[in-house]
């Protein structure tokens, strides 16, 4: 729990090193160099491919996580910071929350196409140069419900289970899936089997995410029983199995109308606007305070 808690504190005071010093840019690097070495032959190959480059790849990032805390168990306090500092890595709860509240500062302030950028350049990939103002605020609000998972529960769920190994090999997994693991040209084949263990590592993760959202709408005042019949009724409306789950909680919470045109409606009710963003950082807000107090629980009992 002390790892836990230095962790955070790191994260919320410092923030993010440099990718020259980030394990997971490393790790990034490892992946990409891995990808472009893929053969060129049929579907089967590539798959093999990618497999074997996500498992390798993630054994790797348990080992050396195992290694450094080990190396650092002569010297209690030095290990302890080792650890947290190691942890920290693998989350970003401040960067979130402060890429999500750019894009609101923008939008609050009437600058439509430096909100366009805050959203392009932090939280989400597709083009976002044509899109209204209240497409980019359902974006930020998607963006940070969605990533509440990855970025936030998900890794301090497995840290609680199985401890720095496990926080590392699910972050790797994560970071691969988010390189190659898309469907088109000879990542459809590539990068199959990180999404698809990204989707499983995930599954119990989002579920907790969007219960949490939907406590964290009660606690911030918002609808918690709207936030949880949106979550049954839309969750599942998204091609992710997981991340509908969070994004609709969040409609729901909010009493907004969540779009990505061609892909997704969740919710009911107008599109949102800045202000919808800023009640948004507040449900998340409650709901990180509430998975934090859960992974403490989790260790509390597991030890």
């Amino acid at each position: 729990m002390t790892v836990l808690l230095v962790a955070l504190a790191l994260d919320l005071t410092l923030g993010e090193p440099p990718n020259r010093w980030h394990p997971v840019a490393w790790i990034g690097r490892l992946l990409g160099h891995g990808a472009r070495l893929a053969p060129q032959g049929p579907p089967w190959l590539l798959l093999l491919h990618g497999t074997l480059l996500v498992l390798l790849v993630a054994g790797a990032a348990a080992a050396g996580a195992w290694v450094v805390a080990g190396w650092a168990s002569p010297w209690p306090l030095l290990r302890m910071l080792v650890a947290a500092w190691l942890l920290k890595c693998t989350f970003s709860a401040r960067r979130l929350f402060g890429s999500v509240r750019e894009v609101q500062q923008a939008l609050a302030g009437g600058d439509l196409e430096g909100a366009r950028r805050a959203l392009g350049l932090h939280l989400v990939s597709r083009p976002t140069g044509d899109l209204d103002e209240g497409a980019v605020a359902s974006a930020a609000v998607e963006s940070l419900a969605e990533n509440l998972t990855d970025s936030v529960v998900a890794p301090l769920g497995f840290f609680a289970i199985g401890g720095l190994p496990a926080a590392w090999a699910y972050r790797t997994v994560n970071t691969a899936d988010a390189m190659i693991g898309y469907r088109r040209g000879r990542l459809e084949h590539l990068g199959k089997f990180a999404a698809r263990l990204d989707d499983a590592l995930n599954l119990l993760p989002a579920r907790l995410a969007a219960s949490a959202l939907v406590a964290g709408a009660w606690c911030a005042g918002e609808s918690g029983r709207r936030a949880w019949r949106t979550m049954r009724r839309d969750g599942r409306l998204t091609a992710s199995p997981n991340a509908g789950r969070t994004m609709a909680a969040m409609a729901g919470a909010l009493g907004v109308t969540l779009t990505k045109h061609g892909h997704y409606r969740l919710g009911a009710g107008p599109a949102p606007d800045a202000a919808d963003i800023e009640r948004a950082l507040a449900v998340a807000r409650w709901a990180c305070g509430l998975c934090l107090a859960a992974a403490a629980l989790a260790l509390a009992i597991l030890r």
